[in-house]
This record gives C-alpha cells, structure tokens and sequence, in this order.
C-alpha cells in the first residue's frame, strides 16, 4: 500500500519533460491536502524531479543519469544566476552541454555557438538573435533587457533568453562552481551504485521457518537475512546467532532481530561504511522511503568501493582533495609526510585554517594505516594541540607513530614542525573496516 506522498512523487515522474506544475493542480487532481501536495514538490525538487524559479513556477525537468550530473538544466541557470526569464520558458526543462561567452565579431562568434549552448552576452541585440537561430540559449548579463522581437522568437524556438544583473565574469564563475559541485556530487559513491537489488539475493519471510535460514545459509554461505511481511516491507533480520539453539521448526518471525538498521538508495557509500563499523555489522538492508526492501549492501561490497573509489580521479575538487594532493610520504619506514599550505587552506588572516590542519593529520593517519597494510578506516575521536599559527606557503613535516594498533582500533600520535619548530600534535583513535 502506498502512501499519498509516494502516490504524489510517482504522478510527478510520469508527467512530461517541460509540463508546469503546481501545489494547488496536484492537490486538486490527485485530491490530497495542499500541505501533502507541497511537501511532496519540495521531495521532487530534492531528487532533481522539478525546479522551481521565481517569477516562473516549478517545472518537470529532464532527470539527469549520473554519467551526464554536469549538464545544468537552464531552469538550473536561472536559479544559480537569480535571473528572470524574458521569453523561451517552455524550454526550461533542456539541459547545456556547453556555454560560450560572446566576446567577439557576430561572425567569428557563430563558429562556436551550437545548439544546446548558452551564449553569455551583453546588451548586443544582434548577437541575441544570431544565437537563438543556431539553437541556442542566450543570457544576456548587466541587467539588460531584449527586444519584443528577440521575446518572441525565444518563445517560438522554446529557447530560453534570460536576464542576470551580474557580469560576464561573474557568471561564468558561477556556472563553472555550479557544474564543479554537480562533478563532485558525481563522484560521490551511493549505495545506489553498488547495492546487490533483492533479485540477486536472498531474503526470508515471517512466515518462513528456521529450517528456511539453515538451508539458505548452506546455499549462499550468507551469515544474515532481511526479512519481510506480506508487503515485502522491512521487519526484521536473522544472523547466524538468532538461530543458534533454536528448532528449525520456529517461526523467522519469533526468532529475528526487530527494527533492524537500514539504509536507503540514496545513503553514502562512506556513511554506510561508518555505520557497519561502529555497529558491528556485516550486512545492511537497502530500502526505500516507505520501508519496502530494495536489496542488501555487505561489508565485502563497500570494502571493494572504498577501495575503488580512492584510485579514481576526482574531477570536481573539495577541500580535502585539494589537502590530499599536497601530502607527500618522505619516509615508509619512520611515517614521515611533508606538506605544502597553498591558499585554498588558509582563514582570511593568511594562517592554515583549523579545517584544513585537521584533514593533513586525519588523512596522514589513515595513509600511514594503508603502508601498515591494514586497509580502510573512519576516526572515531581525535584530539589536536594548535601550539603556533601556521602562515601560508609553510613547508610542514608530519610524524606519525602507532601507539597501538589491534584488530578493530588504531591508536596514533602525530607531531607537525615547521622548520623544526613543533607547531602542532594530535591524537587520533581509528577504528578499523575489517576485511
């Protein structure tokens, strides 16, 4: 049985690529309250379903596969520029493939306009049309407005034209940190990615008998089920240590753990990784908002992610990558790291931020475990010592030493110099993803 929301959410996927929608029409055709309806278009905008702009209204929009998470939609321009649309809005919903800024002769600049581009141009009329006839969006910056002309012609080639009152610079910054950030949410690993779906494995019912797990057990060499009612919703899970003692004539039902840790689709690879460490656990049901199972993640699956993922290149650069990138191992034997504070690490006094010197000592740490052959990890508590403020273009050395290190916890103690100067120590409990 599916709820409204569910019902609201599924409605809005199906509706074509470009239809307008409203709290008020979906309240109406799917008679539900306003409030029900709202909260769902909020959902739908959150899973890039709809955009909303200003002055416009919420759109259905094209839903982006991850392998093309770069591409903006033009409803995405508007919003990231704070635009107006002047003419074209029945085609929000397409997406760029590239945008070209117009800083020359109308003649030399048609050699690059295609369709699907966004040209970025001032108050220059004639470009204007020249791009909409090549197919292509137009914004136009400095707050300018179009000709009645150029409005009508958008709005027949449903080609946008839009308005910022931003500079060229300033919007091409804004765009390229706009499609920077949709980089890094790609390369972000979800469980999505990597999930084994409920037709590849095994799962039991309440129904089933404790005989039921033996013989699965047997079959898959799996230690632990999901299981699930009627509706196939989640409700409970069976290891090998609910059953041990039990008669294989019990019911599941009887004997499995309630309420079990689940996650969703649409949960980190990197947080479920951190929930099996510090749970103890081996096996993570995947469900869906409203509880129905979807498949089950192992630790062996997010083990093999993690490890994949840090041998990938990542296009769109967060801070710790740009941290990460800097960290070179001087010695193997003595876990001695150099490193170089570049501006993107200092706070607006030209001293290395706090956040900054907390990912050197996290990830020097954690690279000192991987020389140790001991794999991934997560920090489980970390206490630093800020002795000297760090100045930009500093040359530091990290020192690290293992206190002690067991199965499941790494303990470490790490001392930053500057030019022989202790100007930093920290000490950091890890806790272990086991293989």
């Amino acid at each position: 049985m599916t709820t409204k929301h569910e019902q609201i959410l599924a409605y809005i996927e199906k509706l074509p690529v470009g239809d307008k929608i409203s709290v008020r029409q979906i309240a109406k055709d799917l008679t539900v309250s306003e409030g029900t309806a709202y909260r769902a278009i909020k959902e739908a905008e959150a899973r890039r379903l709809v955009s909303t702009i200003e002055r416009v209204g919420t759109i259905r929009i094209e839903l982006k596969k991850k392998e093309h998470f770069e591409r903006l939609t033009f409803a995405e321009v508007v919003n990231i520029v704070d635009g107006q649309v002047l003419g074209g809005k029945a085609g929000l919903y397409k997406t760029l493939n590239k945008f070209v800024i117009g800083a020359m002769q109308v003649e030399d600049m048609m050699r690059y306009v295609e369709p699907s581009n966004l040209l970025i141009v001032g108050n220059r009329l004639q470009v204007h049309e020249h791009g909409l006839h090549a197919g292509a969006a137009v914004l136009v910056t400095g707050g300018f407005d179009v000709s009645e002309k150029i409005k009508k012609l958008a709005d027949v080639l449903e080609l946008p034209v839009i308005s910022t009152s931003y500079d060229t610079f300033t919007v091409a910054t804004m765009i390229n940190r706009a499609i920077d950030d949709q980089l890094i949410k790609k390369d972000v690993l979800l469980i999505e990615d990597i999930y084994i779906p409920l037709k590849d494995t095994s799962f039991l019912q309440t129904n089933d008998f404790v005989k039921r797990y033996r013989e699965l057990n047997q079959l898959t060499t799996h230690g632990g089920f999901p299981v699930v009612d009627t509706s196939n919703k989640l409700v409970g899970i069976v290891t090998a240590r609910d059953v041990i003692g039990k008669e294989s004539h019990e019911l599941v039902e009887k004997v499995m753990t309630k309420n079990p840790i689940a996650i969703t689709l649409k949960t980190s690879v990197a947080s479920a990784s951190h929930r099996m460490i510090w749970e103890g656990i081996d096996l993570l049901p995947v469900v869906k908002d409203n509880n129905i199972l979807e498949g089950v993640i192992s630790r062996q699956d997010v083990l093999k992610a993690l490890q994949a993922a840090s041998r990938q290149p990542q296009n769109g650069e967060t801070i710790d990558d740009i941290v990460k990138q800097q960290i070179k191992l001087i010695s193997m034997e003595e876990f001695i790291f150099e490193f170089v504070v570049t501006p993107q690490m200092t706070d607006h006094y030209g001293n290395m931020s706090y956040g900054a010197f907390s990912i050197l000592l996290t990830e020097t740490g954690s690279q000192t475990l991987k020389i140790r052959k001991r794999g991934e990890s997560v920090v489980e508590n970390m206490t630093i010592y800020y002795t000297k403020p760090i100045q930009l273009e500093s040359i530091l050395r990290v020192g690290v030493k293992v206190l002690e290190m067991s199965r499941k916890v790494a303990k470490m103690d790490l001392e930053v110099f500057n030019d022989k100067q202790l100007v930093g120590k920290a000490m950091i409990t890890y806790q272990l993803l086991e293989r």
